[in-house]
């Protein structure tokens, strides 16, 4: 009886991962006893246990804060609202999937087995509360992520990508190691991030140059998940050769679980040297921002472009993980990150809906799309305008807030490269919606001239993730004081 209580007391912090793991065994046992499988099913299990898992989530919002599983895991409500994140990232994501998976003739099981497994990592990196837990939690996303930026064996370009992101995620993971391998060394062996900042101050080793290898190395690795420059050069290749539905999903679920494990390791690890960390991710914020915005400018493809314009945008959020000493600090930063995950899948949406009717990623070619199909451009532009800022629109109260709260704290530099990159990322966005709304038939290409609508239900799973994106990116900036009181709420 006692050990069923300690498995109660233990398995309910983990609750959400384990309808995930039901849901992973139900398409693992369909899909080996059943010859004629229903397509359809998959689906529906995959995303079912998706907002199962969300509404558990949510149900266990007032929870008191608990560390499980002897230390290795910890809940509290900071934590929850990362893994309500990648939840949601995980939801919206998949629905792009559908017809894609159609057109390409893609394997349906493997595609929702890795999914759903790199959301399980991501939410076990979220909360995981020792090095060993850390490790493991982000290789079982890390290698899920590659499995899927290859899927499409047949394409070239998902082979490259692949080998790239494989041999520089490997190096990254292979140097975050080593950082944390400094600091079990330093604290004199312990692996719990609380008692390795007390073990810091017992062996008095906080203030130790090991400390600046550690803070250097981890630094590059999570860096590497959160494509800051100079650790980026993977991203546009990744981008540009993966299947679409997929670079959907990673440029979200990585970006949230990668800021979710800076936050705790910063604050919790090396709250000693919080001005070495500071300057360190200023410098990376500078350098992605400038670097990102300034480069998506010249690219010629759209899914490079966006590549490149979520470096910047990673930029954009790091002043709210600097700002932590603010009350607002981490809460603008999670605000944001909620607001731009609708952004950006409600922009991969539209992407994947052309590239599927007319096999091109290029900008050029999506001249004239609102006299084919006004759906698709509008919501295109709704959500770029909103990626830049523009007024009224969810990216600009997100923006505005993440700013004041940098502002506030005194991040005068950060911020003031902020707004003027902002400025200059909404050129490009311009420039794409202007071809979008052209109604020259010079400038119009064949493949829009050529471009059929198509009223397959495939086609209503991306149209429904396309609305409630594009919904949300309109109207969630005018409804901001309850996201921000939630998101205050979290700090831990």
């Amino acid at each position: 009886m006692k050990e069923f209580h300690l498995l109660l007391f233990h398995g309910s912090s983990i609750f959400p991962e384990c309808i995930l793991i039901l849901g992973l065994f139900l398409l693992l046992v369909i899909d080996f006893i059943f010859d004629q499988k229903d397509k359809a099913w998959f689906y529906s299990i995959s995303l079912t246990s998706l907002v199962l898992s969300i509404a558990v989530l949510l149900f266990q919002w007032r929870e008191q804060p608990m560390i499980s599983f002897f230390g290795n895991f910890q809940t509290n409500n900071f934590i929850k609202i990362f893994r309500f994140l990648i939840l949601l990232c995980s939801t919206l994501c998949i629905p792009l999937s559908v017809e894609y998976i159609q057109c390409t003739e893609m394997a349906v099981t493997e595609f929702l087995l890795f999914i759903l497994t790199a959301t399980l990592g991501g939410m076990f990196l979220c909360g995981a509360n020792d090095l060993a837990t850390i490790f493991v939690a982000l290789e079982c996303f890390s290698l899920c992520s590659y499995l899927l930026s290859g899927y499409t064996k047949r394409d070239v370009r998902s082979n490259e990508a692949i080998m790239k992101y494989l041999l520089m995620g490997g190096t990254s993971s292979s140097i975050l190691v080593y950082g944390l391998s400094w600091l079990y060394g330093l604290s004199g062996g312990e692996i719990e991030l609380q008692e390795i900042a007390n073990g810091l101050i017992n062996t008095q080793m906080y203030n130790s140059p090991g400390i600046w290898i550690a803070l250097i190395s981890i630094t590059v690795g999570i860096g590497f998940k959160l494509s800051l420059v100079p650790f980026h050069q993977w991203t546009p290749d990744v981008y540009e050769g993966s299947p679409t539905p997929v670079v959907a999903f990673i440029s979200v679920i990585s970006k949230v679980a990668a800021s979710a494990l800076a936050t705790r390791i910063f604050d919790i690890i090396f709250y000693f040297s919080l001005n070495e960390w500071h300057l360190l991710l200023e410098i990376l914020a500078i350098l992605s921002m400038i670097l990102g915005n300034l480069i998506a400018i010249t690219q010629t493809n759209i899914k490079r472009m966006l590549a490149y314009s979520s470096i910047g945008q990673i930029g954009y959020i790091l002043i709210g993980i600097i700002d932590r000493n603010s009350n607002n600090g981490y809460a603008s930063m999670i605000t944001y990150m909620l607001f731009y995950i609708f952004m950006n899948i409600g922009t991969f949406a539209c992407i994947v809906l052309f590239s599927l009717r007319t096999g091109t990623d290029n900008i050029r070619d999506y001249a004239g799309l609102y006299t084919k199909d006004p759906f698709s451009a509008l919501s295109l532009a709704l959500c770029l305008l909103s990626l830049g800022g523009i007024p009224p629109l969810a990216g600009f109260f997100g923006k505005l807030y993440l700013f004041w709260c940098g502002w506030q704290a005194g991040s005068y530099l950060l911020v003031s490269i902020g707004l003027f990159m902002s400025v200059i990322s909404i050129y490009y966005y311009l420039k794409i919606i202007k071809l979008l709304m052209t109604e020259r038939n010079k400038e119009i290409t064949p493949h829009v001239q050529n471009y059929r609508l198509s009223s397959s239900i495939s086609k209503n799973y991306i149209e429904f993730s396309m609305i409630v994106c594009v919904i949300a990116s309109a109207l969630l900036g005018i409804v901001m004081n309850p996201i921000v009181a939630i998101a205050q709420d979290t700090l831990f």
